[in-house]
């Protein structure tokens, strides 16, 4: 065998362990959401606990206005729940909007915190770090500020939570509001409910695990101040927070029956740059929990480590490597003798990628509908290897901003 020949094989073995992987945890997810489906929402065990929402928000006059109303509308004891809105370092009108709503809504539990350049403007994490101060909440809630939560989300949270004494978190789920804007939307719309939600789904359904999203789920108040708040390091502070609760000895479950909707970039511009940032955050927390590969107490866990160790880094290489080596092999450039073996594994990869979408969108009500297996097709070649890049160049600002002891910044995604 030649080296490309070795190279290409090694690639395949990382390529298709992956695809299996994920296989494996589609038909987990699914068989997970049939069970769901019939099963109803536990009630609030004992005296309904008070909660905190926490809702961090920087340049957020476009979507402020109609989140802080939805939260205010939610089918939860008005007098067993505070919203606190950390308008943090806002340039535009965030701070008069929100002033607005407070007098409209004097007699509710709605306090809204100002920064300034001084005490914020420092990420996401430093921001909640702020508003839990001044937080009385027995629970904490997290909603990002383009979200519409649907009424019942927070009454589902607090229900699972309080039914199981294992559980640090709990996590729902969130949708695309404006899926039908252009292609990019209905792109991402297909990747949230495929790759992020029936994802977690399947880590749930075979190790009890799952990773907190930016929003829409609730933790116990003593595990925040047992930690000590959020890493302002953390771009993604939410898988950060995920692993110190693991640590800890809790469990976090998915409940999707929790459900908000939240705005997705509507430009390659705007969503290169949240990705990237993704890509970048979870980069960190990946470098960060390596030692833990090693760590006994940390057994349950491993799955997680490997897995994003994986996404980012050993699947971000392979596919680099085998398009490389088959594009360089039809320009004569080398030669592989597993080159059409490889080929006919790629249009069986992409059959199984295809089919496993489409399955995943089942679940989902008015996402059954013909036209998705064409956006998904398209997806594959398009969205999908969008997808290296963003990873490529978030592990390259992952590096710069190390070499140059960077500060962790707050990346606005653009509303609209």
């Amino acid at each position: 065998m030649t080296i490309a020949d070795i190279l290409m094989l090694i690639a395949v073995i990382c390529i298709w362990s992956l695809l299996l992987v994920n296989v494996v945890l589609i038909i987990a997810g699914y068989l997970f959401y049939i069970q769901s489906e019939g099963k109803p929402v536990p009630e609030i065990k004992g005296e309904t606990p008070f909660v905190t929402i926490m809702v961090p928000a920087h340049n957020e006059g476009k979507v402020i206005t109609k989140t802080v109303e939805s939260l205010l509308a939610l089918d939860y004891p008005h007098d067993r729940y505070e919203i606190i809105v950390i308008n943090d370092n806002s340039s535009d009108n965030s701070a008069l909007l929100l002033a607005e709503v407070q007098a409209r809504y004097a007699g509710r539990h709605l306090i809204i915190i100002n920064t300034d350049k001084v005490t914020g403007g420092k990420g996401k994490s430093n921001a909640l770090n702020i508003g839990f101060q001044q937080s009385r909440g027995e629970l904490i809630a997290i909603y990002d500020a383009d979200n519409t939560p649907e009424r019942k989300a927070l009454r589902y949270l607090v229900g699972e939570i309080t039914n199981d004494d294992t559980l640090g978190a709990v996590i729902g789920k969130f949708r695309t509001r404006n899926r039908d804007t252009n292609l990019l939307t209905r792109f991402i719309n297909i990747e949230t409910l495929s790759f992020q939600w029936m994802a977690q789904a399947g880590r749930w359904k075979l190790f009890k695990l799952c990773t907190i999203p930016g929003t829409n789920f609730i933790m116990w108040r003593h595990i925040v101040e047992r930690i000590g708040g959020w890493d302002v390091k953390a771009i993604a502070e939410d898988t950060e927070i995920s692993f110190r609760i693991y640590m800890m000895g809790y469990r976090i479950k998915f409940q999707p029956k929790a459900v908000t909707w939240e705005q997705e970039p509507q430009t390659v511009k705007v969503w290169f740059k949240q990705r990237t940032r993704w890509a970048k955050g979870n980069i960190y927390v990946i470098v960060k929990n390596i030692p833990l590969l090693f760590d006994r107490s940390a057994t349950n866990i491993r799955f997680d480590i490997l897995y994003f160790l994986s996404i980012y880094f050993l699947l971000l290489t392979s596919l680099v490597m085998s398009d490389l080596l088959l594009i360089l092999h039809a320009l004569g450039y080398v030669h592989t003798t597993i080159a059409g073996f490889s080929s006919f594994l790629w249009v069986l990869a992409v059959t199984l990628f295809i089919v496993g979408t489409y399955i995943t969108l089942t679940t989902e009500k008015g996402e059954l509908r013909l036209s998705n297996v064409w956006i998904i097709m398209l997806m594959y070649v398009s969205y999908c290897q969008m997808w290296m890049v963003v990873a490529a160049y978030g592990l390259y600002t992952y590096l710069k901003d190390l070499v140059f002891k960077r500060e962790a910044k707050w990346y606005k995604t653009e509303r609209y």
